[in-house]
């Protein structure tokens, strides 16, 4: 059976990040910096290895990329992309800003296949030419145990496709509407929820419809998780955008410092019963509209082969991957 929380992560280091205009109009949890294009860049960056250096010293396999490209600022969010899976399916979402869709990248999946056992490759991108958007595990927050997968409706998330890829897939879908207190959707689901193996966060006070609501809390139960609510303002502060990760000693629920920030005492003692939190500061990312959960790219396929972290052949242009990531 599948585990919920991925012992492999991709992270994708940006070399020209910055908040991406084309996706300011519906994301609400994004912001304007001020500082010169060069130093955004490099924080951005420094936020990314420092991430793979916290991940790695936990012992989760991290595969770090790096993006030259200037036309891609939202790259440092390769989940939105791509997802994997324990059957070894790896698919590719289509995505809204038009400027996103060259993240997708051929040599990312050549990599993957690889080193990974992939058996099936689904190709959902071509929707884009049909204005329709699914925009991987952001738009989708999947149990891979109990085969759910939650989404709000936005512009990210198509309903049709949505359920068209639960049914390729092998996930029951449980679609619901979200919005913060001025009526605006939420952008991702995954800024508003994540299910870990034995606790669930979820800001369920943002499904306005309370029977629906109910419903969705239902469900994470039913599937055995431990329900610990978050409020607005928590969800807003990023609290919500976590993942639970395998490393040596066992699982961990990593996260942002400004979301770790959020969390009442009650909250971490539910959460750490389950798994201790690690926590790392992304502030200058987290300006683009999301955090530590966008810029994981859960890797559930199985290794083709004993290897610690795989490498990037040395030929894939503007990428390379780091078994150390403090060494890059």
């Amino acid at each position: 059976m599948t585990g919920q929380a991925p012992s492999h992560v991709v992270l994708v280091r940006p070399h020209h990040f910055h908040p991406n205009p084309q996706t300011a109009a519906d994301n609400a949890f994004q912001h304007l910096l001020d500082a010169p294009a060069a130093e955004i860049a490099s924080r951005a960056a420094a936020e990314v290895t420092g991430l793979a250096e916290v991940l790695d010293t936990a012992g989760v396999g991290v595969t770090v990329i790096d993006d030259e490209g200037t036309t891609t600022p939202d790259s440092v969010f390769p989940n939105n992309w791509l997802s994997t899976h324990g059957d070894g399916t790896l698919a590719l979402y289509p995505m809204y800003a038009v400027n996103r869709r060259t993240e997708r990248r051929d040599d990312v999946v050549e990599h993957l296949r690889e080193h990974f056992a992939v058996h099936r490759v689904i190709d959902y991108s071509g929707a884009e030419q049909e204005n329709r958007f699914l925009e991987g595990t952001g738009a989708m927050v999947l149990d891979h145990v109990a085969r759910i997968a939650y989404a709000c409706r936005s512009r990210r998330a198509d309903p049709d496709l949505f359920r068209a890829a639960c049914a390729d897939l092998g996930y029951q879908p449980v679609l619901f509407d979200a919005s913060d207190a001025a009526g605006v959707p939420v952008y991702h689901t995954n800024v508003l929820m994540s299910v870990g193996t034995e606790v669930a966060l979820i800001g369920a006070e943002m499904i306005r419809d309370s029977a629906r609501r109910d419903q969705v809390l239902d469900s994470l139960r039913v599937g055995g998780r431990e329900v610990v609510e978050l409020s607005e303002a928590q969800v807003h502060g990023f609290l919500g955008n976590c993942l639970e990760v395998l490393g040596r000693q066992g699982r961990f629920l990593v996260m942002s410092t400004q979301a770790a920030t959020q969390l009442t005492p009650t909250q971490r003692r539910r959460i750490e019963r389950s798994s201790p939190i690690l926590t790392v500061p992304v502030p200058t990312i987290e300006a683009a509209g999301g955090s530590v959960r966008c810029m994981l790219a859960g890797i559930h396929l199985s290794p083709r082969q004993a290897e610690v972290s795989p490498q990037l052949p040395s030929s894939s242009p503007n990428t390379r991957t780091s078994a150390a990531p403090a060494a890059v």
